[in-house]
């Protein structure tokens, strides 16, 4: 297969994976983490578990305590 063949199809990949690495970083970054972590994406299969784990099982940095003192 030729290289200029493969451009395109490289550039649809790149792509791809910016539309799936932004908003999953915006989502770490706004709860608080690295937005580093959203390369846990491009892990097959368990990247995107460990990702849902994170992100419902660990106390946010972000998170604001909701309690009032009465």
């Amino acid at each position: 297969m030729p290289a200029e063949n493969m451009l395109p199809e490289l550039a649809h990949v790149v792509i791809v994976g910016l539309l799936i690495v932004l908003p999953v970083g915006l989502i770490y970054k706004k709860a608080g983490f690295h937005p580093a972590w959203a390369s846990l994406v491009f892990l097959p299969g368990f990247g995107l578990l460990l990702i849902f784990l994170q992100l419902a099982f660990v106390p946010w940095p972000n998170q604001q305590d909701n309690k009032t003192d009465l």
